[in-house]
Protein backbone atom coordinates (compact mmCIF):
# COMPACT_ATOMS: atom_id res chain seq x y z
CA UNK A 1 0.00 0.00 0.00
CA UNK A 2 3.02 2.29 1.11
CA UNK A 3 4.69 1.59 -2.69
CA UNK A 4 1.17 2.55 -4.44
CA UNK A 5 1.35 5.69 -2.35
CA UNK A 6 4.74 6.62 -3.24
CA UNK A 7 4.43 5.74 -7.13
CA UNK A 8 1.05 7.88 -6.92
CA UNK A 9 2.59 10.90 -5.13
CA UNK A 10 5.67 10.63 -8.13
CA UNK A 11 3.42 10.85 -10.64
CA UNK A 12 2.95 14.86 -11.25
CA UNK A 13 6.59 14.60 -11.14
CA UNK A 14 7.09 12.45 -13.95
CA UNK A 15 4.46 14.48 -15.39
CA UNK A 16 6.51 17.45 -15.64
CA UNK A 17 9.59 16.03 -17.01
CA UNK A 18 7.77 14.68 -19.60
CA UNK A 19 6.19 17.66 -20.73
CA UNK A 20 9.87 19.55 -20.38
CA UNK A 21 11.41 17.10 -22.39
CA UNK A 22 8.65 17.52 -25.22
CA UNK A 23 10.03 19.36 -28.38
CA UNK A 24 7.63 23.03 -28.13
CA UNK A 25 4.90 22.35 -31.85
CA UNK A 26 4.78 25.56 -33.02
CA UNK A 27 1.11 25.82 -35.21
CA UNK A 28 1.26 27.53 -38.45
CA UNK A 29 -0.24 31.38 -38.09
CA UNK A 30 -3.25 31.91 -39.53
CA UNK A 31 -3.38 33.48 -43.64
CA UNK A 32 -3.31 37.57 -43.31
CA UNK A 33 -6.91 38.33 -44.69
CA UNK A 34 -7.16 42.05 -46.52
CA UNK A 35 -8.96 44.33 -44.90
CA UNK A 36 -12.09 45.46 -47.18
CA UNK A 37 -10.73 49.19 -49.64
CA UNK A 38 -12.52 52.23 -49.38
CA UNK A 39 -11.42 54.99 -51.65
CA UNK A 40 -13.48 58.37 -50.98
CA UNK A 41 -12.43 61.57 -52.97
CA UNK A 42 -14.16 64.85 -53.15
CA UNK A 43 -13.55 67.64 -55.24
CA UNK A 44 -15.85 70.54 -53.88
CA UNK A 45 -17.26 73.44 -56.25
CA UNK A 46 -14.31 75.79 -55.06
CA UNK A 47 -11.58 73.00 -55.99
CA UNK A 48 -10.41 71.51 -52.62
CA UNK A 49 -9.99 67.91 -52.41
CA UNK A 50 -10.81 65.89 -49.57
CA UNK A 51 -10.33 62.35 -49.53
CA UNK A 52 -10.89 59.26 -47.22
CA UNK A 53 -8.84 56.27 -47.70
CA UNK A 54 -8.17 52.88 -45.85
CA UNK A 55 -7.61 49.37 -46.20
CA UNK A 56 -5.79 46.99 -48.35
CA UNK A 57 -5.60 46.94 -52.37
CA UNK A 58 -6.49 43.41 -52.23
CA UNK A 59 -3.40 41.98 -50.68
CA UNK A 60 -2.92 41.87 -46.95
CA UNK A 61 -0.46 44.87 -45.95
CA UNK A 62 -0.42 46.68 -48.89
CA UNK A 63 -2.63 49.88 -48.50
CA UNK A 64 -4.96 51.11 -50.75
CA UNK A 65 -3.94 54.54 -52.90
CA UNK A 66 -6.18 56.49 -54.89
CA UNK A 67 -3.70 55.93 -57.93
CA UNK A 68 -4.07 52.43 -57.78
CA UNK A 69 -6.26 51.11 -61.19
CA UNK A 70 -9.46 48.96 -60.08
CA UNK A 71 -11.70 47.51 -62.22
CA UNK A 72 -14.40 49.89 -61.85
CA UNK A 73 -17.47 48.11 -62.88
CA UNK A 74 -20.42 49.92 -64.45
CA UNK A 75 -18.82 53.33 -64.25
CA UNK A 76 -17.81 51.67 -67.45
CA UNK A 77 -20.40 52.34 -68.94
CA UNK A 78 -20.64 55.90 -68.71
CA UNK A 79 -17.31 56.26 -70.46
CA UNK A 80 -17.76 54.25 -73.05
CA UNK A 81 -20.95 56.03 -73.43
CA UNK A 82 -17.97 59.46 -73.79
CA UNK A 83 -16.54 57.63 -76.80
CA UNK A 84 -19.59 57.39 -78.50
CA UNK A 85 -20.68 61.21 -77.82
CA UNK A 86 -17.03 61.91 -79.61
CA UNK A 87 -18.05 59.85 -82.52
CA UNK A 88 -21.36 61.42 -82.71
CA UNK A 89 -19.99 64.95 -82.87
CA UNK A 90 -17.72 63.43 -85.55
CA UNK A 91 -20.37 62.80 -87.58
CA UNK A 92 -19.65 58.67 -87.54
CA UNK A 93 -22.59 57.75 -85.91
CA UNK A 94 -26.38 59.00 -85.51
CA UNK A 95 -27.98 57.68 -82.35
CA UNK A 96 -31.66 57.50 -84.21
CA UNK A 97 -29.93 55.14 -86.95
CA UNK A 98 -31.12 51.68 -87.45
CA UNK A 99 -28.35 49.79 -85.15
CA UNK A 100 -28.06 47.07 -87.91
CA UNK A 101 -27.14 49.25 -90.75
CA UNK A 102 -23.72 49.64 -88.32
CA UNK A 103 -23.73 46.14 -87.63
CA UNK A 104 -24.15 44.50 -91.11
CA UNK A 105 -27.23 42.35 -90.06
CA UNK A 106 -31.08 43.04 -89.15
CA UNK A 107 -31.41 43.21 -85.19
CA UNK A 108 -35.02 43.28 -84.15
CA UNK A 109 -36.99 42.24 -81.29
CA UNK A 110 -38.77 38.51 -82.11
CA UNK A 111 -41.89 40.55 -80.38
CA UNK A 112 -42.01 43.36 -81.78
CA UNK A 113 -40.31 43.09 -85.31
CA UNK A 114 -41.33 45.90 -87.40
CA UNK A 115 -39.86 48.36 -84.35
CA UNK A 116 -36.36 49.60 -85.41
CA UNK A 117 -33.82 49.40 -82.56
CA UNK A 118 -31.42 52.60 -82.36
CA UNK A 119 -28.57 53.84 -80.21
CA UNK A 120 -30.55 56.27 -77.99
CA UNK A 121 -32.86 52.94 -77.35
CA UNK A 122 -29.87 51.05 -76.32
CA UNK A 123 -27.39 53.65 -74.78
CA UNK A 124 -30.47 54.70 -72.35
CA UNK A 125 -31.70 51.12 -71.34
CA UNK A 126 -35.04 51.47 -73.30
CA UNK A 127 -33.93 49.21 -76.21
CA UNK A 128 -35.91 46.37 -75.16
CA UNK A 129 -32.79 43.82 -74.19
CA UNK A 130 -32.62 42.01 -71.12
CA UNK A 131 -29.54 39.61 -69.97
CA UNK A 132 -31.43 36.49 -69.99
CA UNK A 133 -29.53 34.88 -72.37
CA UNK A 134 -25.82 36.28 -71.01
CA UNK A 135 -24.04 39.27 -72.59
CA UNK A 136 -19.95 38.35 -72.09
CA UNK A 137 -19.09 36.08 -75.26
CA UNK A 138 -15.77 34.35 -75.86
CA UNK A 139 -13.74 35.90 -79.09
CA UNK A 140 -15.61 33.02 -81.90
CA UNK A 141 -18.98 33.47 -80.28
CA UNK A 142 -21.53 35.92 -82.57
CA UNK A 143 -23.45 38.87 -81.62
CA UNK A 144 -25.99 38.47 -84.02
CA UNK A 145 -26.85 35.13 -82.74
CA UNK A 146 -27.23 35.89 -79.24
CA UNK A 147 -29.05 38.32 -79.94
CA UNK A 148 -31.53 36.17 -81.59
CA UNK A 149 -32.69 34.54 -78.91
CA UNK A 150 -36.48 35.00 -77.38
CA UNK A 151 -34.34 35.36 -73.81
CA UNK A 152 -32.45 38.37 -74.97
CA UNK A 153 -35.47 40.43 -75.21
CA UNK A 154 -38.15 42.04 -73.44
CA UNK A 155 -41.31 40.68 -74.88
CA UNK A 156 -43.75 42.38 -72.97
CA UNK A 157 -42.78 45.98 -73.97
CA UNK A 158 -42.22 48.34 -77.02
CA UNK A 159 -38.60 49.20 -77.79
CA UNK A 160 -38.10 52.52 -76.72
CA UNK A 161 -41.34 52.68 -74.29
CA UNK A 162 -39.63 51.02 -71.09
CA UNK A 163 -36.64 51.40 -68.75
CA UNK A 164 -34.49 47.96 -67.76
CA UNK A 165 -31.00 48.21 -67.40
CA UNK A 166 -29.44 45.69 -68.59
CA UNK A 167 -25.53 44.60 -69.59
CA UNK A 168 -25.95 43.32 -73.05
CA UNK A 169 -26.81 46.83 -74.74
CA UNK A 170 -23.05 47.52 -73.61
CA UNK A 171 -21.87 44.87 -76.36
CA UNK A 172 -24.05 46.08 -79.03
CA UNK A 173 -22.66 49.62 -78.24
CA UNK A 174 -19.48 48.64 -78.53
CA UNK A 175 -19.89 46.67 -81.88
CA UNK A 176 -21.33 49.82 -83.32
CA UNK A 177 -18.40 51.46 -82.30
CA UNK A 178 -15.84 49.30 -83.85
CA UNK A 179 -17.91 49.20 -87.44
CA UNK A 180 -18.77 52.97 -87.43
CA UNK A 181 -14.67 53.44 -86.91
CA UNK A 182 -12.71 50.84 -88.38
CA UNK A 183 -10.85 50.11 -85.16
CA UNK A 184 -11.24 47.56 -82.27
CA UNK A 185 -12.78 49.06 -78.89
CA UNK A 186 -10.55 48.78 -76.93
CA UNK A 187 -7.98 51.24 -79.62
CA UNK A 188 -10.73 52.87 -80.00
CA UNK A 189 -11.00 54.28 -76.87
CA UNK A 190 -7.09 54.60 -76.09
CA UNK A 191 -7.54 57.37 -79.09
CA UNK A 192 -11.38 58.92 -78.16
CA UNK A 193 -10.64 59.08 -74.14
CA UNK A 194 -7.70 58.11 -72.63
CA UNK A 195 -4.46 59.41 -74.55
CA UNK A 196 -6.60 62.80 -75.39
CA UNK A 197 -6.43 62.90 -71.25
CA UNK A 198 -3.36 61.16 -70.56
CA UNK A 199 -4.90 58.43 -68.79
CA UNK A 200 -3.09 55.70 -68.22
CA UNK A 201 -6.28 53.32 -68.12
CA UNK A 202 -7.91 51.08 -70.36
CA UNK A 203 -10.59 47.81 -70.86
CA UNK A 204 -9.08 44.89 -69.82
CA UNK A 205 -5.91 45.93 -69.38
CA UNK A 206 -5.95 46.19 -73.31
CA UNK A 207 -3.63 48.99 -73.38
CA UNK A 208 -2.44 49.91 -69.82
CA UNK A 209 1.23 50.33 -69.30
CA UNK A 210 2.81 47.01 -67.31
CA UNK A 211 3.57 49.14 -64.64
CA UNK A 212 -0.10 49.86 -64.01
CA UNK A 213 -1.37 46.73 -64.05
CA UNK A 214 1.00 46.00 -61.09
CA UNK A 215 -0.79 48.55 -59.24
CA UNK A 216 -3.71 46.64 -59.86
CA UNK A 217 -6.74 46.38 -56.98
CA UNK A 218 -6.74 42.82 -56.37
CA UNK A 219 -11.07 41.92 -55.75
CA UNK A 220 -11.78 39.93 -53.13
CA UNK A 221 -14.94 38.41 -52.49
CA UNK A 222 -16.23 39.37 -48.48
CA UNK A 223 -14.58 36.08 -47.23
CA UNK A 224 -11.86 36.74 -48.66
CA UNK A 225 -11.61 33.90 -52.06
CA UNK A 226 -10.34 35.71 -55.21
CA UNK A 227 -12.46 37.77 -57.72
CA UNK A 228 -10.06 39.45 -59.83
CA UNK A 229 -7.06 40.96 -60.91
CA UNK A 230 -4.76 38.58 -58.83
CA UNK A 231 -1.57 40.24 -58.44
CA UNK A 232 0.93 38.73 -61.22
CA UNK A 233 4.54 38.05 -60.88
CA UNK A 234 7.31 39.95 -62.49
CA UNK A 235 7.10 39.08 -66.57
CA UNK A 236 3.73 37.55 -66.01
CA UNK A 237 0.78 38.61 -68.09
CA UNK A 238 -2.87 37.94 -68.99
CA UNK A 239 -5.52 37.35 -71.60
CA UNK A 240 -6.16 41.00 -72.53
CA UNK A 241 -10.19 40.01 -73.64
CA UNK A 242 -12.40 36.77 -72.87
CA UNK A 243 -10.99 34.02 -73.42
CA UNK A 244 -11.75 31.31 -76.33
CA UNK A 245 -14.18 28.43 -75.10
CA UNK A 246 -10.99 26.37 -75.31
CA UNK A 247 -9.09 28.70 -72.98
CA UNK A 248 -7.27 29.99 -75.50
CA UNK A 249 -6.39 33.79 -75.85
CA UNK A 250 -5.54 34.71 -79.39
CA UNK A 251 -6.37 38.29 -80.87
CA UNK A 252 -5.58 37.04 -84.80
CA UNK A 253 -8.97 36.07 -85.53
CA UNK A 254 -10.63 39.32 -84.09
CA UNK A 255 -13.62 40.83 -86.33
CA UNK A 256 -14.57 44.25 -85.90
CA UNK A 257 -18.36 44.53 -84.55
CA UNK A 258 -18.83 40.65 -84.22
CA UNK A 259 -18.65 39.95 -80.68
CA UNK A 260 -18.39 43.55 -79.12
CA UNK A 261 -18.26 42.07 -75.57
CA UNK A 262 -14.45 41.05 -75.81
CA UNK A 263 -12.67 43.99 -73.92
CA UNK A 264 -15.50 44.62 -71.06
CA UNK A 265 -17.52 47.89 -72.71
CA UNK A 266 -20.29 47.26 -69.68
CA UNK A 267 -17.94 46.62 -66.67
CA UNK A 268 -13.96 46.20 -67.64
CA UNK A 269 -12.31 49.61 -67.37
CA UNK A 270 -9.33 49.69 -65.60
CA UNK A 271 -8.66 53.12 -63.73
CA UNK A 272 -7.71 54.98 -60.65
CA UNK A 273 -9.88 57.13 -58.36
CA UNK A 274 -7.78 59.80 -59.36
CA UNK A 275 -7.60 59.63 -62.99
CA UNK A 276 -11.54 58.95 -62.59
CA UNK A 277 -11.90 62.93 -60.87
CA UNK A 278 -10.33 63.00 -64.49
CA UNK A 279 -13.35 61.87 -66.33
CA UNK A 280 -15.76 63.63 -63.69
CA UNK A 281 -13.96 66.83 -64.97
CA UNK A 282 -15.34 66.12 -68.44
CA UNK A 283 -18.64 66.23 -67.33
CA UNK A 284 -18.33 68.84 -65.14
CA UNK A 285 -16.91 71.06 -67.97
CA UNK A 286 -19.64 69.89 -70.31
CA UNK A 287 -17.79 67.66 -72.53
CA UNK A 288 -14.43 69.94 -72.80
CA UNK A 289 -12.07 68.90 -74.05
CA UNK A 290 -13.37 66.17 -75.69
CA UNK A 291 -16.81 67.24 -77.63
CA UNK A 292 -19.08 69.73 -78.08
CA UNK A 293 -21.27 71.41 -75.53
CA UNK A 294 -24.06 70.08 -78.16
CA UNK A 295 -23.63 66.44 -77.94
CA UNK A 296 -22.51 66.80 -74.38
CA UNK A 297 -26.43 68.70 -74.24
CA UNK A 298 -27.99 65.72 -76.30
CA UNK A 299 -26.07 63.04 -73.46
CA UNK A 300 -27.85 64.24 -70.30
CA UNK A 301 -30.71 65.24 -71.97
CA UNK A 302 -33.29 62.89 -70.19
CA UNK A 303 -34.51 59.90 -72.06
CA UNK A 304 -36.05 57.99 -69.67
CA UNK A 305 -37.85 59.27 -65.95
CA UNK A 306 -39.50 57.31 -63.78
CA UNK A 307 -43.10 57.66 -63.44
CA UNK A 308 -43.73 54.53 -61.34
CA UNK A 309 -44.71 52.18 -64.27
CA UNK A 310 -42.53 52.49 -67.16
CA UNK A 311 -39.58 50.74 -66.04
CA UNK A 312 -38.20 49.10 -63.36
CA UNK A 313 -36.06 51.47 -61.11
CA UNK A 314 -34.44 48.47 -59.25
CA UNK A 315 -35.88 49.95 -55.88
CA UNK A 316 -35.34 52.88 -56.13
CA UNK A 317 -31.81 53.01 -57.44
CA UNK A 318 -32.67 54.68 -61.12
CA UNK A 319 -34.82 57.94 -61.11
CA UNK A 320 -33.51 58.89 -64.80
CA UNK A 321 -31.33 58.17 -67.76
CA UNK A 322 -29.64 59.65 -70.33
CA UNK A 323 -27.13 58.35 -72.94
CA UNK A 324 -24.91 56.27 -70.81
CA UNK A 325 -25.42 58.45 -68.39
CA UNK A 326 -27.22 58.17 -65.02
CA UNK A 327 -29.34 61.23 -63.71
CA UNK A 328 -30.15 61.43 -60.29
CA UNK A 329 -32.21 64.19 -58.00
CA UNK A 330 -30.78 67.70 -57.14
CA UNK A 331 -28.54 67.88 -60.05
CA UNK A 332 -26.25 64.59 -59.64
CA UNK A 333 -25.02 62.51 -62.92
CA UNK A 334 -22.86 59.84 -63.18
CA UNK A 335 -22.93 56.17 -62.91
CA UNK A 336 -22.74 53.23 -60.14
CA UNK A 337 -20.87 50.21 -60.45
CA UNK A 338 -21.32 46.64 -59.00
CA UNK A 339 -19.60 43.45 -59.34
CA UNK A 340 -17.01 41.04 -58.15
CA UNK A 341 -17.67 42.27 -54.37
CA UNK A 342 -16.84 45.90 -55.93
CA UNK A 343 -18.97 48.78 -55.21
CA UNK A 344 -18.55 52.69 -57.11
CA UNK A 345 -19.84 55.49 -57.82
CA UNK A 346 -18.59 58.63 -60.33
CA UNK A 347 -20.98 61.72 -59.41
CA UNK A 348 -20.96 65.30 -60.41
CA UNK A 349 -23.45 67.80 -59.56
CA UNK A 350 -24.46 70.12 -62.16
CA UNK A 351 -25.72 72.71 -60.38
CA UNK A 352 -22.77 73.46 -57.58
CA UNK A 353 -19.75 71.73 -59.91
CA UNK A 354 -18.65 68.81 -56.61
CA UNK A 355 -17.20 65.85 -57.77
CA UNK A 356 -17.89 62.28 -55.76
CA UNK A 357 -15.82 59.48 -56.65
CA UNK A 358 -16.04 56.04 -54.51
CA UNK A 359 -15.68 52.61 -54.26
CA UNK A 360 -15.15 49.97 -51.47
CA UNK A 361 -14.67 46.03 -51.85
CA UNK A 362 -15.10 43.56 -50.22
CA UNK A 363 -18.61 44.32 -50.37
CA UNK A 364 -21.73 40.89 -49.86
CA UNK A 365 -23.66 40.98 -52.68
CA UNK A 366 -26.73 40.73 -50.98
CA UNK A 367 -26.38 44.73 -49.85
CA UNK A 368 -28.65 47.18 -51.25
CA UNK A 369 -26.72 48.52 -54.69
CA UNK A 370 -27.91 51.90 -54.31
CA UNK A 371 -26.11 54.65 -55.78
CA UNK A 372 -22.72 55.16 -54.07
CA UNK A 373 -23.93 58.86 -54.05
CA UNK A 374 -23.96 59.73 -50.72
CA UNK A 375 -21.94 56.40 -49.34
CA UNK A 376 -21.03 52.63 -50.63
CA UNK A 377 -21.59 50.16 -48.18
Amino acid sequence: MRKNLLFIAMIPMLMGFQQADRPAVSLPAPPAIAKPARVNLILTSGGKLATQISGDAGVAGRAVTANDPVRIASVSKLVTALGVMRLVDQGKIDLDRDVGEYLGWRLRNPAFPGQIITLRMVLSHTSGLRDGAGYSLSPSDSLEQMLAKPEAWDSAHTPGAYFSYANLGSPVIAAVMERASGEPFDQLMQRLIFKPLALDACFNWSGCSAERRAQAVTLLRPNGDLARDPPLAAGQSECIFTRASDGSCDRSGYRLGHNGSAFGPQGGLRISAQDLLRIAAVIKDQGKPLFSQSAFAEMIRPQWRFDGKNGDDLDGAFYGYGLGIDLQPDGWMGHVGDAYGLRAGLWVNSATGEIRVRYATMVDEATYVGSCLDRCP
